[in-house]
């Protein structure tokens, strides 16, 4: 609507542009973020062979069969089970290893670029869309959710383009891509709420305006259309997590640093609304920026739940706004000012984003670490048994180990950690080991009530010391030996010694 508006009111030489200068316009503001995204995604790609949990977990259970898929989400992990599908397939037709779990992330955030670009160019001008194009591909924490094997790109990409269907108002497209995006991750329905508000402020968004029919019955009415169709293709999804919720037990309120950096936000956010340039995206932008994260912090100190590439969306906000104001201010002197801000973005933390220690635990180095810590037919212990998933892709290291606690291993149970044994065996296996490996969370992290981790806590305590301890990630694996030294009666196999 916005085009022939502006080809109405435009003398008529300009009234109708040559169609191939158009469209080299569109494809430049389009593909030029993309290009760039693809470089930054590609680069260093691999962190030194090293996955972190969270992409063991993927790798794992995406080289799984379908039917093992299928009875894994029955116990765990159902909100993640189109994704793990999804790379299921990719691995099927090419199992390229760690760039084949990551290439899918690297090329839904060149989506995500490209759309994100299109959108700006559609509310604020073409430069002003590939500003924010380029800013997008540009943010660190896009290059670093770029670069993991999870479906937090792929959302991202869906929530653009599902944006860019509402501000064409094709409605029946907008809802199908929206639903994709909530069964990838149930928070993308926060940003449908986005969505929600700037149909609402609709007669401040050229391209949904009207002037002739109230908004509320044009635009209001296909909107909730959508979103209820959404609603209740995500339901059943939805309704069945709640059976699963105890695996997010691990999220804590949100601190003062998470609401700082959310205070930050809204406010830049809000400051880059104000001026004349941010004004003519902010009814898109802003409600993206702030809507879906604030939602999920408040909720938070319900029901802890905020994670903040839970909701990624935000940054579309963000380089929408930023994009805008660029291109309003843009200047020689701007523009070397940003390009010279960059080189050295991209100098000093382009290369810690591609480390193996800008992740929280890097998988590999944990089973080293335990390596190193062990020796044959020493006990292993993981304390919570979730942190057994850092077995998962790296089996080989803890092979002459016995696991005391592990009924069933993740695989032949269909979960993700495996099935702990009865606590009364687990203190019995306990007390037969001379030495134990103990690998768990750093200090300080809320240790789990149910009975088998209270039984573990219990018996290392009371008949075990520790030996010593290493910090590797989030990860602590300390070697544990009984204060007696003594096993069935004979001595202890090499006390504190390891080789």
């Amino acid at each position: 609507m916005i085009d022939t508006v502006q080809r109405l009111a435009a003398p008529r030489s300009e009234a109708a542009p040559p169609v191939r200068r158009l469209a080299l316009r569109t494809r430049t503001v389009a593909l030029a973020p993309a290009a760039l995204m693809l470089a930054l995604g590609l680069w260093g790609i691999g962190r030194e062979d090293t996955l972190w949990g969270d992409e063991a977990v993927t790798y794992e259970i995406a080289h799984r069969t379908v039917p093992e898929i299928w009875r894994t989400l029955g116990s765990i992990d159902a909100v993640h089970g189109l994704y793990y599908l999804l790379m299921h397939t990719v691995f099927a037709l090419w199992d390229g290893g760690l760039v084949a779990l990551r290439l899918p992330s690297v090329l839904a955030m060149c989506a995500t670029a490209a759309g994100v670009a299109l959108i700006g160019r559609r509310l604020a001008g073409p430069r002003a869309g590939l500003l924010a194009g380029l800013v997008l591909a540009l943010l660190p924490t896009v290059q670093r959710y770029a670069q993991e094997g999870r479906s937090y790109a792929l959302v991202c990409a869906l929530v653009t383009w599902g944006t860019w269907l509402l501000l064409k108002r094709w409605w029946a497209a907008y809802a199908v891509v929206m639903l994709f995006a909530c069964l990838l991750h149930e928070f993308a329905v926060l940003a449908l709420l986005a969505h929600g508000v700037t149909v609402l402020r609709a007669e401040s968004v050229p391209v949904l305006r009207t002037k002739r029919v109230p908004v509320l019955r044009t635009e209001m009415r296909p909107w909730a259309v959508a979103a209820l169709c959404v609603a209740v293709g995500l339901a059943p999804l939805a309704v069945f997590s709640t059976t699963q919720a105890a695996q997010v037990d691990w999220i804590g309120a949100p601190g003062v640093s998470e609401v700082a950096a959310f205070a930050a936000l809204a406010l830049l956010g809000r400051a880059c609304a104000r001026t004349p340039a941010g004004a003519r995206v902010r009814a898109v932008a802003l409600p993206l920026l702030v809507l879906p994260m604030g939602l999920l912090m408040a909720v938070s100190y319900v029901h802890p739940l905020f994670v903040d590439r839970y909701v990624l969306p935000y940054v579309i906000g963000l380089a929408l706004l930023l994009g805008a104001v660029l291109d309003h201010y843009w200047s020689r002197t701007l523009a070397l000012s940003a390009a010279a801000a960059v080189l050295l973005t991209l100098v000093v933390h382009g290369p810690q984003l591609r480390s193996p220690e800008s992740r929280k635990s890097n998988v590999g180095a944990v089973a080293l670490a335990v390596q190193e810590a062990s020796r044959p037919g020493d006990g292993l212990l993981f304390t919570p048994s979730r942190r057994r998933v850092w077995t998962l892709v790296h089996p080989d290291a803890f092979r002459g180990l016995t696991d005391l606690s592990l009924e069933r291993s993740p695989r032949a149970s269909g979960t993700l950690f495996g099935t702990e044994a009865a606590p009364d065996d687990i203190r019995a296996r306990m007390r037969a080991s001379g030495r134990i490996v103990v690998v768990q969370d750093l200090v300080g992290q809320p240790l789990d009530a149910v009975e088998p981790e209270v039984v573990k806590r219990e018996v290392l305590r009371t008949h075990f010391r520790e030996c010593g301890s290493r910090t590797v990630g989030q990860a602590r694996i300390t070697l544990y030996v009984q204060i007696d030294g003594r096993i069935g009666g004979r001595i202890g196999a090499g006390g504190c010694r390891t080789p």
